[in-house]
């Protein structure tokens, strides 16, 4: 497992930090509130598992939404475990799981383990080729535009035929036209899109020739950072996955919830319980980052949020300065000032 250099130190842990930590079997939803040492929390979860519970590292999975995040949580790791254990881990985004997954798995859908991925510009050029084909004008609708169309069908769970059926309006006719033509140029060029590592993930795992059964028997411990922002055909992803062992950690806080432009579904973390109605529920809600001011003048705003668990930030920190208010005219005034007080304030230190 490699060396240990960092003790998990469970004792500095407040008492809900440790009891999410310890939590044993079974499903787990961390409502972590903003500065209240989430990272920390799910690091040790999982050192707490592999160190104290014999967990193997190959059978845990860790995902989380951007790379730099998967990065800290490999580094933290590797000071509590050893890097060699965390290479035996999936620790990463979603994404890059995928990719691992399809490079075993991809032949059962008619692709090459060494299938390329298109970036951006790929998929743009491809669109456009297709609208060329179809003799869509772009004067009419822009590529970028049915690009976006068919990643939200994909991230919906939706395949060009399940998009022609739900298509509303005429710019979502186009594009569940091109998706069709799309997929099929795709196929031909041995490529997916990123959308696709995670689409055709979930239909491998959800047709029943046995992927299923041969990766839940691969990986029984499950932690989901985030989990507010997830899609629904990652939810879909996690859900199979987890559904063997039910050792389903997630961690998130409803009030951070920024991506639904990206297709997030803030109910995947509000029905939590209702998916898992024996799951472990804990609070995070000591705050070890902000002020007392800063607490009560954002607890006024998200407390009047529609839709959110019963949470409400505290710290031990000073009360901190008075808050100031600027309302400026405009979006660039607004920009401006802001830049210019973050100037200032470096200065002022």
């Amino acid at each position: 497992m490699g060396p240990r250099t960092t003790d998990l130190d469970l004792a500095s842990l407040n008492p809900p930090q440790r009891e999410a930590v310890t939590h044993g079997e079974g499903p787990l939803l961390i409502l972590a509130g903003a500065g209240s040492g989430k990272t920390r929390v799910i690091t040790t979860r999982v050192a707490w598992l592999l160190r104290e519970r014999g967990v193997d590292p190959r059978s845990t999975m860790a995902v989380t939404f951007t790379n730099k995040a998967a990065q800290e949580m490999k580094d933290r790791l590797a000071r509590l475990v050893g890097g060699e254990a965390v290479g035996g881990m999936f620790v990463s985004t979603f994404h890059s799981f995928c990719v691992r997954f399809l490079r075993q798995e991809a032949p059962l859908l008619g692709f090459r383990r060494d299938f390329s991925i298109f970036d951006e510009d790929d998929q743009t050029r491809l669109v456009k080729e297709c609208m060329h084909e179809l003799r869509i004008d772009e004067k009419q609708v822009k590529a970028r535009a049915l690009l976006w169309r068919i990643g939200q069908a994909k991230n919906l769970g939706l395949d060009a035929e399940g998009h022609a059926e739900r298509a509303e309006g005429e710019n979502d006719r186009l594009a569940s036209e091109v998706h069709r033509l799309y997929q099929g140029k795709l196929k031909a060029n041995q490529a997916m899109d990123f959308d696709d590592l995670i689409a055709h993930s979930v239909r491998l795992l959800s047709d029943g020739a046995g992927v299923l059964d041969r990766w839940r028997a691969r990986l029984g411990w499950f932690l989901v950072d985030e989990y507010l922002d997830i899609n629904p055909v990652q939810y879909r992803l996690v859900r199979l996955l987890s559904g063997g062992t039910r050792n389903l950690a997630v961690v998130g806080d409803d009030d951070q919830s920024i991506y639904r432009f990206r297709g997030a579904d803030i109910r995947n973390i509000l029905d939590f319980e209702k998916d898992f109605p024996d799951a472990k529920v804990i609070k995070l809600e000591q705050n070890y980052r902000s002020t007392q001011r800063i607490l009560e003048a954002a607890w006024t705003v998200v407390n009047r949020n529609a839709g959110r668990k019963d949470k409400k930030l505290w710290t031990r920190n000073p009360l901190g300065e008075p808050i100031t208010f600027y309302q400026a005219p405009d979006e660039v005034e607004e920009g401006r000032y802001v830049a210019g007080q973050v100037v200032w304030l470096n200065r002022k230190e």
